[in-house]
């Protein structure tokens, strides 16, 4: 599967921060291909276990209006900043048929979703600009003695339950709609959701998917720094089934 998401993800300080500098950051540039893939195993005539994957990065420069705390570097105002961030995602899922039962003639179903996620988040920072030696080509050093650098890297990561309803509907019997929806939150904690609607043609062992995808996260506000997105964009996907 592929999708092509624009928007950028947001860093911002969080309620365990100990310091009073802004960290508001968006982490600009547009995000490559976001490149996914999902293996899938029947349980039972109706009922699957299926675990997914995406990816998405990219980078970007700006010039910083107001001193900024970024992971463990201060870069004061005016500074030519360097971002780089990966976003990626697991997904393992339970999609057990709920409605109708027997399934029979009807081309309809209604499907819950039981599932869990895996999201991180990596960001990197840096300063080009900014000297690392002095006028006679010595490395400056830090109160320690250690070799300047501007660089600042740091990542998120939680695990969340999420629920969901997956409908599906046959028009013919190699084409069909599908939607589903998950998500879950805990206020003032973690938050994720996502949905995608797709058109799904099958020739054979292949199946051929086009539609749209959104995907939302927000790590815990209570730690030191905190990062959140909102994603969308149209996909496309092709499946292979062994039977």
């Amino acid at each position: 599967m592929g999708w092509f998401p624009t928007q950028e993800p947001v860093m911002d300080k969080g309620r365990g921060s100990t310091f009073t500098t802004a960290s508001r950051t968006d982490l600009l540039g547009k995000p490559k291909l976001a490149e996914g893939a999902e293996v899938g195993i029947a349980l039972g005539l109706h009922n699957a276990l299926r675990i997914t994957y995406f990816d998405t990065r990219a980078s970007g420069n700006f010039t910083n209006a107001t001193d900024l705390q970024l992971w463990n570097q201060t870069y004061t105002a005016g500074t030519y900043l360097s971002t780089n961030y990966r976003l990626q995602n697991v997904k393992i899922s339970f999609d057990y048929l709920t409605w109708p039962y027997p399934v029979e003639s009807r081309r309809f179903r209604l499907k819950t979703l039981w599932q869990v996620q895996y999201t991180s988040i990596r960001t990197a920072f840096d300063a080009p600009n900014l000297p690392l030696f002095d006028s006679s080509g010595n490395p400056l050093v830090d109160a320690s003695g250690n070799p300047l650098s501007y660089a600042a890297t740091g990542s998120k990561w939680f695990v969340s339950p999420t629920f969901g309803l997956s409908a599906t509907q046959y028009v013919t019997r190699h084409f069909r709609l599908e939607a589903e929806a998950s998500g879950f939150a805990i206020p003032r904690h973690t938050t994720i959701w996502d949905a995608d609607a797709s058109a799904n043609l099958r020739v054979g062992h292949f199946e051929v998917r086009a539609g749209a995808k959104a995907f939302h996260f927000k790590t815990s506000t209570n730690a030191d720094f905190y990062m959140r997105n909102t994603i969308g964009a149209a996909f496309v996907g092709l499946r292979w089934y062994s039977e």
